[in-house]
């Protein structure tokens, strides 16, 4: 319903901290908030290739929240529309230009039978 939104555009960013990495903003595909322990991953790829899911990270309000930690987070949540910064380390950094940003958000929602999320493609651009 909301793929589309997932990938916020202009919001590629390198990073380093202490090794090559890159972040971008995503929203949650979802007509409701959600409590950060319903949020089962969040998936990203760059042109084509996976990133490791114990490489990525997920930022809100400030927190910064590794994956398997995210189950027990029962006093957080992400709302609808909030910009959430999903943060990656990669084998070599970005270069500047397009890259092809691919990202999956898996969520446990109460009353229904099957996982929910989404699923968003775009192209950004990581600027010099």
């Amino acid at each position: 319903m909301f793929d589309k939104y997932i990938i916020c555009e202009d919001s590629l960013r390198a990073t380093d901290a202490g090794q090559p990495g890159a972040q971008v903003e995503v929203r949650l595909p979802y007509y409701r908030g959600l409590g950060l322990s319903m949020v089962e991953a969040v998936d990203v790829s760059v042109d084509g290739v996976a990133v490791d899911p114990e490489r990525t990270t997920l930022s809100v309000h400030g927190q910064t929240y590794r994956f398997p930690e995210l189950g027990g987070v029962l006093d957080d949540r992400w709302e609808m529309g909030e910009r959430a910064v999903l943060g990656f380390a990669l084998d070599r950094p970005l270069t500047p230009g397009d890259h092809q940003v691919d990202v999956t958000v898996r969520l446990r929602i109460s009353y229904m039978p099957v996982p929910g999320g989404g699923r968003d493609s775009k192209r950004l651009v990581l600027q010099d």
